[in-house]
């Protein structure tokens, strides 16, 4: 089975493969500013709930053996619950490894 790569903006690869029905997702960047114009300092701002899909396990495996289909795909942005999957920054990227399941939706 060939790994896939998923490539970021500056061209850089992640060899990070999911495994069953996980989901990569890098996390939008949080708002700098409100609505009223404050800057926002780091401390303040809530991390987004939106990211965008960059790597795909194979699926979840069904009871006669054969895996279910994604709904979703890389280059998806996605929104998900707050406290779904695992956070971690690889190269000043913020990273979320999560299940399918922990995605609400789709944004179009």
């Amino acid at each position: 089975m060939a790994k896939k790569k998923a490539e970021n903006e500056n061209t850089k690869q992640l060899n990070i493969q999911p495994i069953g029905d996980r989901v990569l997702i890098e996390r939008e960047s949080a708002e700098e500013k409100t609505a009223g114009g404050i800057v926002l300092p780091d401390t303040a701002k809530d991390k987004p709930k939106r990211g965008k899909v960059i790597s795909v396990g194979e699926g979840r495996i069904l009871r006669d053996g054969t895996r279910a289909p994604f709904q979703v795909k890389v280059g998806d942005r996605v929104l998900f619950s707050a406290y779904a999957g695992e956070e971690f920054k690889i190269d000043d990227r913020e990273l979320l490894l999560m299940r399918e399941d922990d995605i609400l939706a789709i944004i179009e």
